[in-house]
């Protein structure tokens, strides 16, 4: 009786982790039938380059949730990814405008990622706030500090080799495409094929047996926000090139996606966790759907109301899942 009260609870939490994978396919095939040129080729190649800035993020993201657990309330969670970038995306805007370096701009950026990343680290590891607080009120005060610094005005790119991030193609593809896919690649290895990774994962998946196996769980969580905070600078430059200059706001709309993402991408992972390529596959699906919905002439604001019920149902499910486990 026993073992088939678990099997019964197993097939639940399986049925309703690929919930929101199938509303999401429901969706996409909705769109696709509603706007005839949107599986083509052309397409594909919108969708993967404004999917960019998401997927940079949601590299980071995923290594904080690895470290600190996939539990969407206590377990580990960034929000500050998308303020860094825009803070990072603001510091290069007006010091290049100011005619300064563009090497010194982005190590400029660079220096400030990382206090913002030892910041949420101090906070998680040393003070023992909840990740979920401590990022959130770090998403607000950093937004404020790239308000005072750009005096939240648009601001125009005019530095050519992050434009190139853009246009510029490089052995047939995109060079913007080209560079995260690298990157990419570099963060799959690293989280999931080094040790480095794997003790991070441990730490995420039980904090007590890590610890007892003598890995310094705090250590490696205070690490994974200085990954998140460097993809937080990485992501800045791509913001930037995408927009072509720094606009107010940016980070509202990517961290609405970059959640987003992270959660779906859990639903192709086969024990329903967050990895790196579950969480770039959903960054590539979410920007399916954005620029899908804009297709079919949804209106912005209604967009922006289903993202948010999306990422409710996502999250939501993600927590019967765990719970059915």
């Amino acid at each position: 009786m026993q073992a088939s009260a678990r099997n019964q609870k197993h097939r639940l939490a399986t049925i309703v982790g690929l919930l929101p994978l199938i509303i999401f396919l429901a969706l996409l095939l909705y769109v696709g039938l509603n706007a005839p040129n949107f599986m083509t080729i052309v397409n594909l190649k919108l969708v993967l380059a404004q999917s960019l800035t998401v997927v940079l993020s949601v590299i980071g993201l995923s290594a904080v949730v690895m470290a600190g657990g996939d539990d969407v309330v206590s377990g580990g969670i960034d929000m500050s990814i998308p303020a860094t970038a825009v803070l990072c995306a603001g510091i290069v805007a007006v010091m290049t405008g100011a005619g300064q370096p563009a090497i010194l701009a982005a190590l400029a950026a660079l220096v400030a990622a990382m206090l913002v990343g030892v910041v949420n680290a101090v906070l998680v590891t040393r003070l023992r706030m909840a990740p979920l607080l401590a990022t959130l009120a770090m998403f607000v005060a950093v937004v404020g500090i790239t308000n005072v610094i750009t005096e939240r005005k648009r601001l125009n790119l005019n530095v050519e080799s992050i434009a190139a991030l853009r246009g510029d193609i490089a052995f047939g593809i995109p060079l913007g495409i080209l560079i995260v896919a690298i990157l990419s690649l570099l963060a799959w290895f690293f989280l999931h094929r080094s040790k480095w990774g794997l003790n991070l994962q441990a730490a995420g998946g039980s904090r007590d047996a890590a610890e007892i196996s003598g890995i310094r769980v705090d250590r490696l969580v205070a690490q994974s926000y200085l990954v998140a905070a460097f993809m937080g600078f990485v992501t800045g430059f791509f913001t930037l090139a995408r927009a072509n200059g720094y606009s107010p706001g940016a980070q509202d709309n990517l961290l609405l996606e970059m959640v987003l993402a992270t959660f779906l991408g859990a639903a192709f992972s086969p024990r329903r966790i967050v990895t790196v390529w579950g969480a770039i596959l959903g960054a590539v699906l979410v920007a399916a759907i954005s620029i899908g919905l804009k297709t079919i002439g949804v209106n912005v604001f209604w967009t922006d109301l289903i993202k948010g019920a999306l990422i409710v149902i996502v999250v939501a499910l993600s927590a019967i899942s765990q719970w059915a486990q």
